[in-house]
């Protein structure tokens, strides 16, 4: 990875990554990124936890999957160990405990989902209900070993370099220099892009200059606001920002929104966890014809 502020994926990480090398194809990888962070940000909320700790760990979790394949580690347990890391980076740890239980709720709902989530009995009639586990059996302390070792292995990976620079700061001062910090809808939708965002590897790939200019270019658009976009005036330039760049983020950031279909979400389920990763890869190998 490249060493600037904060580290960005090379162009060979980038172009073949190693869950790609694996067999595992971009559309799905970018799926089982997406959810990972997802459950990351759910865990926070439960949690109570700060947006920045939450933030932090979204982008660690998308730099270790340029260094790593999926079918080593899960998602649910690098985001776990990602989780616990930013917090202790941020300096607003949490309990162990607190997040190993938080995680099993949310691991046991996607089983859950992964069960029912075809067929007419997949609506209300088999509503989600958490037992905890208890202390004393082997799931705890199963999550406690996952847990360590994802924390341990994300460090060890990414070389110690989890330096991180969140966006939030340089919006608030873009919008103040392009004059729209009077109507409340832009920063607040522009706010709501860069969060998105976290869901999607471009904070691995692209300067923060960069991933805001596509916040606010998606949010002024949305909002009928004409910028300067002339050859002579374009507003992006104030900012360093390449407009190819620019609309790259933004095509990550709108392939979130996408149609998917239930055939999508089962699959995704299935493969939180790197046994399932595995199961799918060994589907997709050609049968072999005995003679």
């Amino acid at each position: 990875m490249s060493t600037a502020l904060y580290p960005l994926a090379s162009l060979v990480q980038i172009e073949k990554t190693p869950s790609r090398e694996d067999g595992i194809p971009e559309e799905l990888e970018l799926d089982l990124r997406a959810h990972g962070c997802k459950l990351i940000h759910e865990a926070g909320i439960l949690l109570k936890q700060k947006q920045v700790a939450v933030a932090t760990a979204q982008i660690l979790f998308q730099r270790f999957w340029y260094v790593t394949s999926m079918k080593q580690f899960g998602i649910g347990d690098i985001g776990m160990g990602a989780l616990y890391l930013a917090s202790k980076l941020e300096e607003c740890p949490i309990r162990m405990r607190d997040l190993i239980n938080v995680y099993d709720e949310l691991l046991r709902r996607d089983a859950h989902r992964l069960k029912y989530s075809t067929g007419p009995s997949s609506s209300s009639a088999h509503e989600f209900k958490y037992i905890p586990m208890s202390y004393f059996g082997s799931t705890f302390y199963d999550l406690k070993d996952a847990l360590v070792v994802a924390e341990m292995q994300i460090l060890k990976r990414l070389g110690f370099n989890v330096n991180v620079v969140l966006p939030y700061g340089t919006l608030v001062n873009y919008l103040r220099l392009l004059g729209l910090t009077e109507r409340e809808d832009v920063p607040s939708k522009a706010w709501g892009y860069l969060n998105d965002a976290l869901q999607t590897p471009v904070y691995a790939l692209y300067a923060v200059p960069t991933i805001v200019s596509a916040a606010i270019m998606l949010a002024t658009r949305q909002l009928g606001i004409a910028l300067p976009s002339s050859p002579e005036s374009c507003w992006w330039e104030l900012f360093d920002a390449d407009w190819e760049d620019v609309w790259s983020v933004a095509g990550y950031i709108m392939r979130l929104y996408r149609e998917r279909t239930p055939e999508d979400h089962a699959r995704v389920l299935s493969m939180v966890t790197k046994k399932g990763v595995r199961s799918w890869l060994e589907d997709q190998k050609p049968a072999v014809l005995l003679p």
